[in-house]
């Protein structure tokens, strides 16, 4: 038989964590390739760039989308487990367990209005549509793996201590170009620093204009309210700053959004978890490339020269 499709390793998956145990994807590989009694060559097959075999790949994202669905979740790095509403999954006992089926968990609409309303979920090229170029389906791949990278992302940034973190944003911002890119022009202050500043960057080299960072690891579902956003403008009133900049890995609520706005003697940028791991994608920080792929086309002048 051929490797199955990414989609028919989903049930599979839950019934091979309906234990309540955590298991390692690694193992789950093995275990799942021995279900499916895949051949040697199924097994060495791999993917185009040649970077993944195309079980563990396919297994991969079955993983993924269960865990996005919260039908599963991931206690560890690389491990896994089933929840409660996997459980009333295998209680209902589907004939097949797919995104089509997914789309019924309020976490998987998330995941799916997050990468856009029509991303493509679905390997099998027969189900795109005619209107569907081969650049509009890699655009549409890549914003996927780059939101769900996103979200994994985030996951490890709360796995890391506080201290971790408050490095975590100034490093961030280095590489956004903040302080001359070098790391010699910034500052973690940590516990020592005043009134709740965690960091600094200085924008020029004799220090005459400085950023002043304020960095919160909250659990993602939490919200940071006005009165944080107060302490923070009192905070750089106090260091006489004109510019800070407050990262979280929760949310800002509405009054929050709308103190800053009304503030004149100091600009605030704020960024929250979503846009933290987004901009840790763009600027390669805490990531790494795993393929490039060139999209070449019939170069005219070459073929118009004379």
């Amino acid at each position: 038989m051929a490797i199955p499709k990414y989609h028919e390793f989903m049930k599979p998956v839950l019934e091979l964590l309906k234990d309540n145990q955590v298991h390692k994807r690694v193992d789950m590989y093995k275990v799942l390739a021995m279900q499916f009694q895949l051949t040697e060559a199924e097994l060495e097959e791999w993917l185009p760039s040649g970077k993944q075999l195309v079980y563990k790949n396919r297994i991969g994202w079955a993983l993924t989308y269960l865990k996005k669905a919260k039908v599963i979740e991931s206690p560890a790095r690389a491990s896994f487990r089933i929840t409660e509403l996997g459980h009333k999954v295998l209680e209902e006992n589907p004939e097949v367990v797919d995104q089509n089926y997914l789309k019924k968990f309020e976490g998987f609409q998330d995941f799916i209005n997050s990468t856009s309303e029509n991303t493509l979920l679905d390997n099998d090229i027969s189900d795109i549509g005619s209107d569907e170029s081969p650049q509009d389906l890699l655009d549409r791949a890549y914003k996927t793996i780059s939101n769900t990278l996103a979200d994994d992302l985030l996951i490890e940034v709360m796995n890391q201590s506080p201290d971790f973190f408050e490095k975590l944003v100034v490093d961030l911002l280095v590489s956004m170009g903040y302080g001359g890119s070098k790391i010699e022009n910034s500052q973690v202050l940590g516990k020592s620093g005043d009134e709740g500043i965690d960091g600094v960057i200085k924008e020029d080299k004799l220090g005459f204009d400085k950023i002043y960072i304020q960095a919160k690891r909250w659990d993602t579902e939490k919200t940071v309210g006005r009165p944080e956003l107060q302490k923070f403008v009192g905070a750089l009133t106090g260091q006489g700053a004109s510019k800070g900049a407050f990262i979280t890995t929760a949310s800002f609520t509405k009054e929050a959004k709308e103190y800053v706005s009304k503030q004149h003697a100091c600009k605030i940028v704020l960024i929250d978890g979503k846009s933290l791991a987004a901009l840790m994608v763009e600027h390669d920080l805490g990531v790494s490339v795993e393929n490039t792929y060139l999209i070449k086309k019939i170069d005219t002048d070459y073929f118009n020269g004379e």
